[in-house]
């Protein structure tokens, strides 16, 4: 068997066996075993307050502040004396969608209960015995059951679940969609090479989001439970062992305006830069300065666009152990990595640095960590020392000023050297021992923020430093809330089997669901896998096409990048790479859209037929934005697809057959996956760049997918300098809209500009337009006033002509877009 280099704990197992892990994994359990709760007596109503915007109420046996944070959310905080509380993790510390004035928060009080609304969502308070109920709209939501409960050893909340009410949430877990009947640990926990089931992964999340239309959020950071409904059936209960005891209750009238409204609360997140969307090289890890040189060499021999190189752990230390915490290149195996940087950014190919919390007491920085009161502590008030499978190590208190300043300085340097973006791993912490000591509490009271805390210092740091300038920032662990620090999360250490990407589809909606649209997996697996399995690569990278990042990442011994492989791979993977990057205008509005309003860019079928219960335990396929349906193919020796469809007509992206009803079956082969485009859709794409700084949309080309069913239809371009932070509410963007409108006579288009542009913004535009499931050579064709004359064959197609292609049943229209108004007509 050959040797698998793996560096993480959790590897051990695979590595040493479970008789040499075993006495580690007793030193450093941290999850204590949660004892049931205490039964407590029914509180009741004493009296109450309004301060500013909180409803204060006092009751017998605790305070409780009602915070309204926009016209359809609340925060619920439950205070008891002699009750320890945090501050909120999740909340953003500025709203953007505050309420303008108290009078929009209204309360009534009558003899039984206090009616306290914002808008569309409604706190009904029943004074005997106390007890919240919501309404949405006037009409029933969510409703405590006991509400909130405290003994010695846990604190939570409880709250009634209705009879055919699904469950969304918790994060990062292998379950199926609905979650439901299942009691979750609060825990983030590294699971190495998962497949097609996990109770327990890296980045969970307290929250859910329920088939009622409301986000139920637990702002509490530390280990617990939470149980939907296992161990009582109508009872979704949260259990935490300390921590703060408030909840976050949200609603919406659709799926769509529910995130958005959620975000409004927990904070939305930043458009990255827009390198971000291209082809990344990435490996545990190259280990030298000639090896990355060599590296990037291929891919520009293979004809593969590149935008970043990933750096693992070897980029500061030549070995797997003993060198966590030099966070300083090895200079005989980078002599010159400032001069290597600067090379790959003339190329335009970003370098990004893996970085750890975890500081040996052997490394280069250990005493500087000590001096500069950087890591967590012991008991008794010494930096915590344990050993892990690294070496024996410390802490980084992320949550000290002391130890973020620390840090951060190491980052800065980096920084100045030419590091463009980091990669923040093990952040659960992967190990932290229950009596380690943080500034604000103990492990287990904010083990589930620490990832979090580390995004935050990050991104504060970095706009300090340029505010003009986008961060980029992937970590595997964190809270809710936490995309509002640009987080890139991915779905860790998952097995390089079919197992392993079977769920990745799941794993990325029930994240893009509480706020992280661009989870995303190790394309082509990370963990194991003896011999290259040519069909499960290709499927993996396939996927990735029409996933948020593009990162083919995994344990060397089989190379994870597609230009070290068989022709045939190469060819395949070559085409889908190249697709990605023609599809950019496309990808970034998705980014846009999801910094605007949170909306995902992987989003799943139940948003497009909300009435469809059943949609809602789809796990197989999703839409990548509005107008994509992807199905990716999971099992080996597939021939033929089954999709389930949300309605409406949808088109083969490959050949335009057409699909309707609840379900399809559709054909591939090795070079293709069910990829299928909504009857309607207008799909921009530009020509094949090397990498995205040579990104332009001078010559685009709109792909409009016509049918009868879709009398009308728009879209649009977003498009900035892919370098400026808030380019948008800078004003420093364009956007060009498009919009179809059939009649009996033909199609009108009509084509906008707005916004003022940014640098590098083209003046005019080449334009081809493409009329998809067009039945017959046009009668006539208008720019405006000017007409366009038909020509026989492809390559007689120039500016202000058109080509009808008798078989494909396609018209190719090209023409000239300078003006901030243009019509072009197509009679029939």
């Amino acid at each position: 068997m050959k040797e698998r280099k793996n560096h993480k704990p959790t590897r051990l197992l695979k590595k040493f066996g479970l008789a040499t892990l075993l006495p580690t994994l007793l030193a450093t359990a941290v999850q204590p075993a949660l004892a049931q709760p205490t039964p407590e007596a029914a509180r009741s109503y004493q009296s109450h307050q309004l301060l500013e915007d909180k409803l204060i109420i006092t009751t017998s046996d605790s305070q409780v502040t009602l915070t309204p944070l926009n016209n359809a959310a609340l925060e619920i905080h439950y205070q008891r004396e002699g009750l320890k509380q945090l501050p909120s993790f999740a909340r953003a510390e500025q709203l953007t969608n505050q309420l303008k004035s108290d009078a929009l928060a209204q309360l009534s009080v009558s003899e039984e209960a206090l009616r306290y609304s914002l808008g569309e969502l409604t706190a009904i308070i029943h004074k005997s015995p106390f007890a919240i109920e919501y309404l949405r709209d006037g009409k029933p939501l969510l409703s405590e059951e006991h509400g909130f409960f405290a003994n010695q050893t846990m604190r939570g909340f409880r709250f009634n679940l209705a009879e055919q009410e699904k469950l969304i949430g918790g994060g990062q877990r292998v379950l199926g969609m609905d979650r439901r009947g299942h009691r979750l640990p609060l825990y983030n926990k590294a699971h190495y090479g998962y497949t097609t089931e996990s109770e327990q992964m890296y980045f969970g999340l307290p929250a859910v989001m329920s088939s009622n239309k409301y986000i139920l959020l637990f702002d509490n950071s530390a280990t617990g439970t939470m149980d939907l409904g296992a161990s009582e059936k109508d009872v979704l209960q949260f259990e935490a062992v300390a921590g703060r005891t408030s909840y976050i209750v949200v609603a919406g009238d659709t799926y769509p305006k529910l995130i958005e409204n959620y975000v409004d609360v927990t904070g939305r997140q930043p458009l990255p830069p827009r390198w971000a969307f291209g082809n990344f090289a990435s490996r545990f890890g190259y280990r030298s300065e000639q090896e990355v040189r060599d590296v990037v060499k291929k891919f520009r021999e293979e004809d593969f666009p590149l935008d970043a190189l990933v750096l693992d752990l070897y980029w500061f230390g030549p070995d797997i152990q003993g060198h966590m915490g030099n966070l300083a290149w090895d200079e005989k195996a980078f002599p010159n990595p400032v001069g290597m940087m600067a090379d790959l950014r003339e190329d335009g190919i970003n370098t990004i640095l893996v970085t750890e919390p975890f500081v040996l007491s052997s490394s280069e920085r250990w005493d500087s960590a000590v001096a500069a009161n950087a890591l967590a502590r012991n008991l008794a008030g010494q930096p915590k020392q344990f050993d892990f499978y690294f070496g024996n190590t410390g802490l980084i208190d992320v949550f000290s000023a002391d130890g973020r300043d620390w840090f951060w300085n190491i980052y800065k340097g980096l920084k100045d050297q030419g590091v463009a973006g980091w990669w923040g791993d093990l952040g659960e912490p992967e190990v932290h021992p229950s009596d380690t000591v943080h500034t604000v509490g103990m492990a287990d009271e904010i083990h589930n923020a620490y990832g979090h805390r580390w995004a935050q210092m990050l991104f504060d740091n970095e706009k300090a430093a340029n505010a003009d300038q986008r961060p980029f920032i992937m970590m595997r662990a964190g809270f809710p809330g936490s995309q509002r620090f640009g987080m890139i999360p991915w779905t860790g250490d998952v097995s390089r089997e079919w197992g392993g990407l079977k769920p990745q589809v799941e794993l990325s909606l029930q994240m893009g669901l509480l706020g992280f649209g661009y989870t995303h997996s190790d394309l082509g697996g990370f963990a194991g896998g003896e011999e290259f399995d040519r069909e499960l690569y290709i499927r993996w990278l396939q996927y990735g096409a029409f996933q948020p990042v593009y990162r083919p990442h995994a344990q060397e011994h089989i190379a994870p990048e597609p230009v070290f492989h068989d022709r045939k791979t190469r060819d395949i993977t070559r085409e889908y790479v190249k697709l990605r990057y023609r599809l950019l205008p496309y990808n970034y509005t998705l980014a846009f859209e999801n910094s605007q309003t949170g909306m995902p860019l992987m989003r799943p079928l139940f948003f497009d037929n909300e009435n469809n219960l059943a949609l809602m335990d789809n796990k197989d396929a999703y839409l990548w934005g509005n107008d994509f349906l992807v199905a990716p193919v999971t099992a080996e020796d597939t021939d033929e697809v089954a999709v389930q469809l949300p309605g409406g007509v949808w088109f083969d992206y490959w050949n335009d057959n057409q699909y309707g009803g609840d379900s399809a079956r559709i054909k591939v082969n090795l070079e293709t996956i069910p990829v299928l485009v909504r009857a309607g859709a207008f799909i921009p794409t530009v020509p094949d760049m090397r990498n995205t700084r040579e990104y332009s949309s001078r010559d685009l080309r709109l792909d409009y997918y016509a049918h009868e069913s879709a009398a009308q239809s728009s879209g649009y371009v977003y498009e900035d300098d892919g370098v400026t932070a808030d380019a948008f509410s800078k004003g420093q963007y364009q956007k060009l809209r498009f919009a179809g409108e059939r009649s009996e006579t033909g199609i009108q288009f009509k084509f906008g500009l707005e916004g003022d542009g940014y640098t590098g913004a083209p003046q005019s535009r080449n334009v081809e337009l493409v009329v998809h499931n067009w039945q017959q050579a046009p009668a006539g064709i208008n720019a405006g006033s000017q007409r366009i004359n038909l020509v026989k064959k492809e390559n007689q197609l120039t500016e202000n002509t058109a080509w009808y292609d008798k078989r494909a049943k396609a018209l190719h229209v090209k023409f000239g877009w300078a003006e901030k108004n243009q019509n072009l007509t197509v009679t029939q």
